[in-house]
This record gives structure tokens, C-alpha cells and sequence, in this order.
């Protein structure tokens, strides 16, 4: 049997309230701020057991930003809660300048990212947000794949001093990870050994990679696989390790392919051991309104497209 099997789909925002309820319960300095989206984020649980550590801002994530830098003073460990979109792109400047040129400990928590918040549309699906918060100094950004890693990276952030952007989705997905799979911070997940091509991906695209690496395997290509939950500080050794086996690697991403993923695992090999690189992600749009699955399909953000780049990039060797 495969370590790395569909054990039943959930939401990875779901992920996160369990271990923010987890949190709750084993570190009395976690606190949680919320935009009006308490159940969208999943954050009753430690609402309803530790009404004295949360606190309901309203539609003003300006002013939650400000409130948890200022918590941060105090000792206590502030987890942010809304919609990716409301979480960097409304509240950039205080991001900027209250938490991360000040070097507060604050937690930012973005659910609904990417295309996958669906039917809502193009305003608030946002696709640029990695590169927002990746060029920020000092900024750990944090992408997961599933219900248990999401709840890895939730009780792991709290350990780590420093501020955090922390994002995941809406949408029930494949929940494959190892709920005992230790998750540290800047350490790539290695799949699956492969010799022809190197596959990266970061968050709803890691299931899609394994799904495209089985495709593959059926036509005789092998690929290693690794899951990048970790886009900032990147493991660059796991990358350079892969690309020097393979020759050429494929990135996967559900974000624009400007600012994200992908574009940082380009510079990583222009300065050290250029490879032909291809590109699975969003190709400088917007989105649109949709179910997450035709969505997916219609940009290129899954499987088949997986392995059609993963043959173009060999080819390319």
C-alpha cells in the first residue's frame, strides 16, 4: 500500500480550526481575531471554549492586523482569521508595516484562497497572493495541501517566532497526508523517488501531482515528487537534490505563475544549476466565476496538465 492514499476528502479549513481548537487548549498565549467569518474559517470551537481569547472585529481587517500586532506586545500569540483575499491584498500596508517591518508574532490565517473559493468569482479569488507576502522581509509563507497537514501547520506556527502568512482553501479535497507526518517549516515532503522528472508542487496541486506521477508511471516515465508546503524559506537543497537526478522539473501551483511558486524555484535554479523548467499554474488572469472543478479544468490546474508539461519539459532536456 502507498504511504501517500486518499483517506477520505475534507476541507483544509477545516484543518485549521482543529488546530486552533488544539491550541486553545495546550498554549494559554493564543489568542484568535476574526473578520465576521467565524464559521467560514472554522474558528467556533475555540470561540465557544475560550471567549476571552477571541475577538470578533467585524468587516475591518485593517483594524484586525493592528489589533493582533498590538497583542504581540503582551506576549500573546495572535492567529488572524478571513478570506485570503481580505487577509493580504485589503490590508497590505499594515501587513507591511505594523507586522512585518515591526517583526510582530503575528499568525495571518487565509482560507478560500485561489480559484477553488469557486462560485464567489473573480473579486475575491485571489491568485497573487503568495508573491504578495513572499516579498515581504522576514514573511514565512505557508501553503498546505490537505485537512492534516493544515492542521500540522496550524500547531506549528504557534512554535515559531515570527510572522506567518498561513493559507488554504475552501473546497472538500483529497485528505492523503499522514496525520503523525511531522511538519516542519521549510522542509520539503518527498513523495515519490523518480529519475526523469522532478515534480514540486504546493497546495491543492500536491494531489494532482501524485495523480499526474501515476499517469506516468503508466507510460514508463518516472518522476519524483515533492510537496512544497513551505514557499518561503523554500527548500532549496530538496529542489537541487531532484533537479540534479531528473534534469528538468515541472512546478504546480493553483496562483498566478507570476510572483508564486514556481517563479521561486526559477531563481533558485538560474543561480545555482539551470534546468528547463515548465509552468502549471494561472497564466496572468483573473478568475471567474465557477465550480472549483470546472474552474481547475478550464486553467490548466490538474492532473492532465501535469503530465502534459511533464512531457514538454523532458523533451526539453
Amino acid at each position: 500500500m502507498k504511504k501517500y492514499t486518499n483517506t477520505g476528502s475534507k476541507d483544509t479549513r477545516s484543518g485549521f480550526g482543529a488546530g486552533l481548537t488544539e491550541l486553545g487548549l495546550k498554549n494559554p498565549n493564543v489568542v484568535a481575531l476574526c473578520a465576521d467569518l467565524i464559521g467560514s474559517l472554522k474558528m467556533d470551537d475555540f470561540k465557544k471554549n475560550h471567549p476571552d481569547r477571541f475577538f470578533q472585529v467585524g468587516i475591518a481587517e485593517a483594524n484586525m492586523i493592528g489589533i493582533a500586532a498590538g497583542l504581540t506586545i503582551g506576549g500573546k500569540i495572535p492567529f488572524t482569521g478571513t478570506f485570503a483575499n481580505f487577509s493580504t491584498g485589503r490590508v497590505y500596508d499594515q501587513i507591511r508595516q505594523s507586522v512585518a517591518y515591526s517583526d510582530k508574532n503575528v499568525k495571518i490565517c487565509a482560507s478560500h484562497a485561489g480559484l477553488t473559493l469557486g462560485e464567489d468569482g473573480a473579486t475575491h479569488q485571489i491568485l497573487e497572493d503568495i508573491g504578495l507576502m513572499k516579498m515581504l522581509p522576514g514573511m514565512t509563507v505557508i501553503n498546505t495541501c490537505d485537512y492534516n497537514q493544515t492542521k500540522a501547520a496550524t500547531l506549528a506556527i504557534a512554535d515559531h517566532h515570527g510572522p506567518v502568512y498561513l493559507r488554504f482553501g475552501r473546497p472538500v479535497v483529497p485528505n492523503f497526508m499522514p496525520a503523525d507526518e511531522p511538519f516542519v517549516i521549510g522542509k520539503a515532503v518527498h513523495l515519490q523517488e523518480g529519475t526523469d522528472v522532478t515534480i514540486v508542487a504546493t497546495g491543492h496541486l500536491v494531489w494532482e501531482a501524485l495523480l499526474a506521477a501515476e499517469a506516468l508511471e503508466a507510460e514508463g516515465i518516472s518522476a519524483d515528487v515533492l510537496n512544497i508546503h513551505t514557499i518561503k524559506p523554500l527548500d532549496e537543497e530538496a529542489i537541487l537534490q531532484s533537479v540534479a537526478k531528473t534534469g528538468c522539473i515541472v512546478t504546480a501551483e493553483e496562483h498566478n505563475f507570476l510572483g508564486g511558486l514556481g517563479e521561486s524555484v526559477s531563481l533558485v535554479l538560474a543561480l545555482n544549476n539551470p534546468r528547463p523548467q515548465e509552468f502549471v499554474a494561472v497564466n496572468d488572469s483573473f478568475g471567474e466565476s465557477g465550480t472549483p472543478e470546472q474552474l481547475m479544468e478550464k486553467y490548466g490546474l490538474n492532473a492532465a496538465s501535469i503530465v502534459a508539461k511533464a512531457k514538454k519539459v523532458i523533451a526539453r532536456k
